[in-house]
């Protein structure tokens, strides 16, 4: 009577865990996501721009040091006439993407072989955290030495820049992983470059991903330093090289125009690339149940 009893009870049980472990499939309506997520944004900027022309129309400094709105639009829309702001975003986006990849093929590596090597570690792992924390404007002259006025140095900076970054966040990563985790891989049969592949890399991912998004952040941040020092008309028009001609010509709604593009752009890389990637992440490991 007991063991008929206790049946139910045990199905009960497993159709409750079964239940809290199949995925959330409702999707919140249109109208919310579009409050909870585009709203907030929106309001910010338009609190920017409202404040922004407020100071412009009070005179907090004079008009030739701030621009309206509507003067920097007014520099935008020109260029986009002239057929050059594509080509100017291009330049930059272009080398940033050849530099980041390029960290990412020497940063990886590196970032195992500190993690998983103890004398290495003990060698350069200051190191790396120290070039992670040194300015990379401060490469830029060495790098104009060593290399000239080519796009030779703004690989270089782009590469100081982002490599330690790339390597610390693994670093990072692997630590975090269970040792459990190795020694299962290692009964399986995973053991030196497929364990890597199949279990350390795998299980240091969320760090991996947080150290790639510092990674290209650094990388942005370098290249804009480089464009801005490094000028030459063989170099070509980057969205550093325009700020730093808007600023030699004194035309300060092209200035902030070149630094809005150039917010715009780390932005967009940001919510087009590594959000999506994130979350995916993330998802696949339970840490964003529920998130639309």
């Amino acid at each position: 009577m007991a063991s008929t009893e206790a049946k139910p009870d045990l199905a009960g049980l497993e159709a409750g865990l079964d239940a809290l472990e199949a995925p959330t499939t409702a999707k919140a309506p249109v109208g919310q996501i579009l409050r909870e997520k585009a709203l907030p944004p929106i309001a910010a900027i338009a609190l920017v721009l409202v404040l922004w022309q407020l100071a412009y129309h009070f005179q907090l400094k004079p008009h030739y040091q701030l621009p309206s709105p509507a003067d920097v639009w007014g520099s935008v829309h020109t260029m986009w006439l002239q057929g050059t702001l594509l080509g100017y975003i291009w330049t930059s986006v272009s080398r940033g993407a050849l530099g980041f990849l390029a960290s990412v093929v020497i940063g990886t590596p590196l970032g195992l072989l500190v993690a998983r090597v103890a004398p290495v570690r003990a060698a350069i792992g200051p190191i790396l955290s120290g070039l992670q924390s040194m300015p990379s404007v401060a490469w830029v002259p060495a790098a104009i030495i060593w290399f000239g006025l080519n796009d030779s140095t703004i690989y270089a900076v782009v590469l100081l820049g982002a490599v330690p970054s790339i390597a610390n966040g693994l670093v990072s990563g692997i630590d975090q992983v269970p040792p459990l985790f190795l020694r299962a891989g290692r009964t399986i049969g995973a053991t030196g470059l497929h364990g890597v592949r199949h279990v350390l890399l795998p299980a240091a991912l969320p760090g991996y991903l947080a150290g790639l998004k510092q990674g290209w952040a650094f990388s942005w941040r370098s290249l804009m330093a480089a464009e801005i020092i490094a000028t030459s008309p063989d170099l070509g028009t980057g969205l550093g090289q325009l700020l730093e001609n808007a600023r030699t010509n004194a035309d300060m709604p092209g200035v902030l125009a070149a630094i809005l593009l150039i917010l715009t752009v780390g932005i967009g890389i940001e919510l087009l690339v590594f959000r999506p990637v994130e979350r995916r992440v993330l998802r696949s490991r339970g840490l964003l149940a529920g998130a639309r």
